[in-house]
């Protein structure tokens, strides 16, 4: 019945996902006001503009290696968000040399801090990649297909960028320093491009030096101009502990006066700063930022701005909000980030990254309802999944969470496996593993996979094959199985049925570790050692996101 339906459900299917609603985490009251964070996942850095009607406001986010990058989503209200797309397909289109290399996973490099500007009926994106340069997309539909990158600026050290188009029409660009590649950081510097933003014709000048002062780790740098002023925008004083600086000049070269305008205080809002400011059509001005929550990652709040001192005071008084009144607006429509995925559309859902540039190989969407996943073929001298590129996986949408799949998983060989994996420096996964003609369930844990600690496992039931091929052929065996995971403080319990209705607890509770710069993710994993054995492959037929 499934695949005779398979064209009126991915109807249903994109239809559903234009108005997703979570059922563990929705921002909007529903009486007017919102509660922080707005998103409660990891969209790390993020930036914000309103397009030429004024009602619609778009984000961007950091992406680093996962692919693809740059996801673009957007809201009517600042509260109610969803993800309509990516500016990149993969890191880098035109670049064959960066592509191949991006083809294994980079963990925390490829795309840092970008900005979303509109101007002279464009959107525009311009990042950082420390490694590389500066990079630019640009596209009219920002729900549509961008450019290829541009390399604005090549070199290494560049971070945090963000273009400024001038009254005249002259553009200026600011940005950060890693200090991992140039040996120095908190400073801000700023530079002339051409016209149309896609070369600097300009010498860089420091315009802030955060040495030595309460203002270190300055980054993340926003430029603005209001009123007569050139407004740099940054937070100070690192991650998880810093605030956010305003500061302005009368020249977009400097000197700056700076005021810290967020932070924590009484709160118990980390670190609330780096972000964007947006000016709404209503006369309402608000800042949309990140708070640090370790596994989690990095999730976005939003906070109104008061300029009555001529400064752009945020939150209340200084201090982040927890619940407040949503921004003026046209909009009733409650949604949310797409989390859950019955598979029933021809092409992989927008809350899906892989951990390296797509390769066709990875796995497909298939035409009967289901994402199949093949098995990565490892390499001899493996000890753990953090070089595999295609684990197939979203991020964490709350702090509590139930993730429950129903896959079934194909071997063609000794050895291959695959199952449910929650990522980070430290992570576990539940995979099925063909042994002979059964499968082994197993729990795979691994602490510090960065390091090359190699990962250790635990027997929890050896499993019958469902179903075997009849053929004489290459024959395979299969094996359908449900599996769980509940997410709850930073730790992930597993558990798995092999019907459906009743779970068996296969762990304790299990601390969730960060990545890279980016949160703990979760999501596939289908993995071999047999370099000459044809690939094993996950057909996931649906996950679920729930609150139990």
């Amino acid at each position: 019945m499934k695949k005779l339906l398979i064209v009126t459900l991915t109807l249903v299917s994109l239809a559903a996902s234009a108005q997703y609603k979570s059922q563990v985490w929705s921002p909007d009251n529903g009486d007017g006001t919102y509660t922080n964070p707005v998103i409660n996942a990891d969209y790390s850095d993020p930036d914000v503009c309103v397009g030429p009607s004024g009602e619609d406001y778009y984000m961007t986010a950091s992406s680093f290696q996962c692919v693809p990058g740059l996801p673009i989503l957007h809201s009517r209200d600042l509260v109610n968000w969803q993800i309509i797309g990516y500016a990149l397909k993969s890191l880098y289109d035109g670049d064959e040399q960066l592509k191949v290399h991006y083809s294994k996973p980079q963990h925390g490099n490829g795309v840092w801090a970008p900005s979303i500007r509109y101007h002279a009926g464009e959107y525009y994106i311009y990042w950082g990649d420390p490694d590389n340069g500066v990079y630019m997309v640009k596209a009219k539909d920002p729900a549509g297909d961008w450019s290829e990158p541009l390399c604005v600026i090549k070199g290494k050290g560049y971070i945090d960028t963000t273009p400024l188009w001038d009254d005249d029409g002259r553009c200026y660009l600011v940005n950060g320093w890693a200090n991992s590649r140039s040996k120095f950081a908190s400073v801000l510097t700023v530079r002339e491009l051409s016209a149309d933003g896609t070369r600097a014709i300009g010498q860089p000048v420091i315009v802030f030096d955060g040495n030595g002062t309460e203002n270190r780790t300055c980054e993340g740098p926003k430029f603005y101009k209001r009123d007569g002023w050139y407004w740099i925008m940054c937070p100070a004083g690192g991650v998880p502990t810093g605030f956010q600086l305003a500061m302005r000049s009368k020249s977009p070269y400097g000197p700056y006066e700076h005021k810290i305008v967020l932070e924590q205080g009484k709160t118990n809002i980390n670190g609330p700063h780096q972000g964007g400011w947006v000016h709404t059509k209503y006369g309402e001005d608000w800042f949309i930022h990140f708070q640090d929550k370790e596994a989690y990652g990095r999730v976005v709040h939003l906070n109104p701005i008061d300029w009555s001192t001529g400064w752009p005071i945020m939150g209340k008084n200084g201090e982040p909000v927890i619940t407040y009144r949503k921004p003026k607006n046209s909009s009733s429509l409650i949604v949310n980030p797409v989390e859950s995925d019955e598979f029933n559309a021809p092409k992989i859902g927008l809350q899906w990254q892989w951990h390296a540039n797509y390769d066709e190989k990875f796995g497909v969407p298939t035409a009967f309802g289901t994402m199949r996943i093949y098995t990565h073929k490892l390499s001899k001298e493996w000890k753990n999944y953090w070089e595999v590129p295609n684990l197939l996986l979203q991020k964490t949408p709350a702090d509590e969470f139930t993730v429950t799949t129903k896959l079934c998983f194909t071997s063609k060989d000794e050895g291959q496996m695959g199952g449910l994996i929650m990522m980070g420096h430290n992570y576990y996964a539940l995979v099925v593993k063909r042994v002979g003609k059964t499968f082994q369930l197993l729990l795979q844990s691994c602490t510090n996979a960065d390091r090359g600690t190699a990962q250790t496992e635990e027997l929890i039931a050896t499993l019958k094959p469902t179903a075997e091929d009849k053929t004489d052929y290459k024959p395979g065996i299969h094996e359908d199985i449900y599996m769980r995971m509940q997410v709850k403080n930073s730790k992930v319990q597993f558990s798995y049925s092999e019907n459906g209705k009743k779970f068996k607890t296969c762990s304790v509770e299990l601390p969730m570790k960060e990545g890279k710069w980016i949160g703990a993710k979760f999501g596939f994993v289908a993995v071999e050692t047999n370099e000459k054995a044809d690939r094993g492959w996950i057909d996931a037929d649906w996950i679920r996101i729930t609150e139990k």
